[in-house]
């Protein structure tokens, strides 16, 4: 008779009498001195052996039998009664389905005990495997084992195969099992880390030098917003973590790295959404003697290289809806993005700051008492335009009062050379020429100080070690930030940032 012991077969007892029984075979193993060993060592990954040998007819194998030695997490169980059984592992070797093998245990091969003990062993049990290549008369690749070893013992049944984890905010809070189940998620982090080595890749070979700067900070500076505040005991001081490494970034370019970058964590105390996470990583970059648009035309294409390297092509899927990342990007005003997404407005309406006021208060904003003509704008377009912004596009010319470290244009009063990159209607990137005029820079973080002082929480301090820096002189240059999250939400067809993070913050589980 045959039986079926597999993830999809509904569960007889519940879970607590399921881990109980579970605890006393782990138990016996105790007394046998078996659990838990560590000296197996696998030679063989599921993936390697069939990208090597799927495409070897059966009689290949047999004239000429591969030996192999693997080790995986048991997924499937199908037993021929008592002398042989078939179980599909499962190893890290692949995203795909190619990161599961099946194997073949026969009591002829194995012996009886072997066999005996594979009768008790569960799914979820971490199992190591000897054995030859085979195919079945289906031809799949599967392992004749002569050797078969118990090397952890799981405790806790895993999900119904078919259904997964149902609740997802489950997946987010034990990513072990969402990672143990579903393809799909192994995928998108293993995409991530691609990503991650081709900007790396990309940088160093563009002279980019990596670098680390500090994660507590005594001042919160390099962005407008709300830190996470701490004490540091034996100093017996106040300090932030960090939201941004600019201002430390900055300070090498004083001191004569020409061209640095960090992949960073930041932290900023705002709202969580679809979007947003407390902790986040950027990909911050800082190069010497250039300007915003030799660095609009650089992030182009170090977002095209990362979509290519971890995706396979620059063109991609979101929602539905293609993304084409190999196509130049778009370049557009503040104005001019208003004007194309949401038609309607004259110039002299644009132009008024009173009017812009009482429009906003229609989408329930609103702005800051001193707030000005170039801010009013800006928050218009991220009410009206900003979700429009579907296809690659560079918003430029922002007001120097919201861009307090950006170069002010030589042409243009009240504008800086600065830009945002939008795609899917989320901003990805920012940056500017730097502002290397350190009169001009304190200046400008007195008016962030008086800003914070009228009730703007996320305007900036006053950074008097930033001045000093800036005092013995940085070259002309151009920096800019890549949200690694939001440009991995849409790489990987991800609707949530949750998705691309393997431990989002969730609220404590009651």
């Amino acid at each position: 008779m045959t039986t079926h012991t597999d993830a999809a077969a509904p569960l007889p007892q519940d879970e607590n009498k399921i881990i109980a029984e579970r605890r006393a075979k782990l138990a016996t193993l105790r007394t046998q001195g078996v659990a838990f060993p560590n000296d197996f060592r696998p030679q063989h990954k599921a993936a390697e052996l069939h990208e090597q040998y799927d495409g070897k007819t059966r009689e290949e194998l047999e004239a000429a039998p591969a030996t192999v030695v693997l080790a995986g997490r048991m997924m499937l169980k199908r037993e021929a009664g008592k002398k042989a059984a078939f179980a599909t592992l499962q190893d890290a070797s692949g995203a795909r389905a190619d990161g599961r093998i099946q194997i073949y245990v026969q009591l002829d091969q194995v012996g009886e005990e072997a066999m005996a003990a594979l009768h008790h062993y569960d799914l979820g049990d971490i199992l190591g495997v000897t054995g030859t290549l085979f195919k079945t008369k289906t031809d799949e690749l599967t392992i004749k084992v002569s050797e078969l070893r118990l090397i952890t013992k799981s405790l806790r049944p895993l999900p119904d195969k078919f259904h997964g984890l149902a609740d997802q905010e489950t997946k987010y809070r034990q990513r072990y099992v969402d990672l143990i189940m579903n393809e799909e998620t192994r995928r998108t982090f293993k995409a991530r880390t691609a990503a991650i080595a081709s900007i790396r890749n990309f940088m160093a070979k563009n002279d980019f030098m990596e670098v680390e700067t500090p994660m507590l900070h005594t001042i919160p500076g390099g962005a407008s917003a709300k830190p996470f505040i701490t004490h540091h005991n034996a100093l017996d001081m106040q300090m932030f973590l960090r939201i941004a490494p600019e201002l430390y970034l900055k300070r090498l370019v004083v001191g004569g790295f020409d061209r640095v970058f960090e992949i960073n964590r930041n932290f900023r105390n705002e709202g969580v959404s679809i979007r947003h996470n407390p902790e986040f990583t950027m990909m911050e970059f800082y190069a010497a003697y250039t300007d915003y648009k030799w660095l609009m035309d650089f992030t182009e294409a170090v977002i095209r290289q990362a979509a290519i390297d971890a995706h396979g092509t620059a063109t991609l899927t979101y929602g539905g809806r293609e993304l084409d990342l190999a196509k130049p990007f778009h370049r557009l005003t503040i104005v001019e993005a208003i004007n194309k997404y949401a038609p309607g407005y004259t110039d002299e309406q644009l132009n008024d700051a009173a009017f812009i006021k009482q429009e906003l208060l229609k989408f329930g904003v609103k702005p800051h008492a001193h707030s000005g003509l170039g801010a009013l704008q800006l928050a218009l377009f991220e009410e009206t335009a900003e979700a429009q912004l579907w296809e690659p596009t560079y918003i430029i010319d922002y007001p120097v009062e919201v861009s307090p470290l950006a170069r002010a244009s030589d042409t243009r009063e009240g504008i800086t050379e600065r830009f945002e990159l939008f795609m899917v209607g989320r901003e990805i990137a920012n940056g500017f020429s730097e502002l290397n005029d350190a009169e001009d820079q304190a200046a400008r973080f007195q008016a962030q100080v008086a800003a914070k002082d009228a009730g703007d929480e996320e305007a900036m301090y006053y950074d008097a070690d930033y001045i000093r820096a800036l005092e013995y002189g940085m070259p002309p240059a151009g920096g800019c930030g890549i949200g690694i999250d939001r440009l991995m939400m849409i790489i990987t067809d991800s609707p949530n940032i949750r998705d691309v993070l393997l431990f989002p913050h969730l609220r404590r589980e009651e």
